[in-house]
């Protein structure tokens, strides 16, 4: 995690590459809080381009690089992502906190698209979140799974009053996003 006062977004190619040498965090499933967020979509996508280009959250909360676009290719698992988060969820007046996560799962059956990430060393978390697009019954669902656990003793304590949430906030906003795009 590295923390900024200033947009690192011109950064991001550097910060990237040195997030691609960082190990995977250890974390034990079996010891996390699974939450699962849904979303109905009123129709279903016509491609899933903006999934796969992790097109997932609102600009005001979080800028990225991915590996594959810097590539200029298609998201493989291993792939790197470096996130910037703004605290609070606003581009001008915030930290810009550094974070990593890694591909560890792409999802491509019938009726269901997307991919999941780990965490990486130094995020704030440990953990594993899956990102899917699912259709069954003649609806189309947008679905975030998480399970994870705070990175250290002092997120844990700051969890029940900062952390969780600033969570629950982004992750509905990832939500409505999706579902925007999508409807739009």
């Amino acid at each position: 995690m590295k923390i900024f006062l200033t947009d690192q977004k011109h950064n991001l190619p550097k910060l990237l590459e040195g997030l691609k040498e960082k190990s995977v965090r250890a974390y034990d499933i079996n010891r996390m809080t699974e939450k699962v967020s849904i979303i109905n979509i009123n129709q279903a996508p016509s491609d899933y381009k903006f999934l796969f280009d992790y097109k997932i959250f609102p600009e005001n909360i979080m800028t990225f690089l991915t590996e594959w676009k810097l590539d200029n290719r298609e998201m493989n698992i291993g792939d790197t992502i470096v996130q910037q988060i703004y605290l609070p969820p606003t581009r001008l007046f915030s930290q810009k906190v550094i974070f990593g996560v890694r591909i560890n799962e792409l999802i491509d059956e019938p009726g269901i698209r997307g991919f999941s990430y780990e965490t990486l060393e130094g995020h704030i978390e440990k953990g594993v979140s899956t990102f899917t697009l699912e259709q069954k019954d003649g609806e189309t669902l947008f679905k975030i799974r998480t399970f994870s656990t705070p990175g250290n003793m002092f997120i844990k304590i700051m969890a029940p009053v900062f952390s969780v949430p600033y969570q629950t906030f982004c992750t509905t906003r990832a939500l409505k996003y999706v579902k925007r795009q999508i409807e739009n």
